[in-house]
């Protein structure tokens, strides 16, 4: 059976390590908002422009 003080030191390596994960939780949270903000961005520009007129043909010249 464990004594008092090991199960408080496990508690506390336990309370670390939830810490921790939750840090890493937040940032990986604001990575996602970035790589999501550069998709929609990306995608934005991929759209397809609206094509250009094609440019009048010159009608040949009128003889006399």
């Amino acid at each position: 059976m464990a004594t008092a003080k090991q199960i408080q030191y496990r508690i506390g390596q336990t309370k670390k390590k939830l810490a921790k994960l939750n840090k890493d939780l937040n940032v990986t949270k604001g990575k996602m908002k970035t790589l999501e903000g550069q998709l929609k961005k990306a995608k934005s520009a991929e759209k397809p422009k609206g094509k250009k007129a094609a440019p009048k043909k010159k009608s040949p010249a009128k003889k006399k």
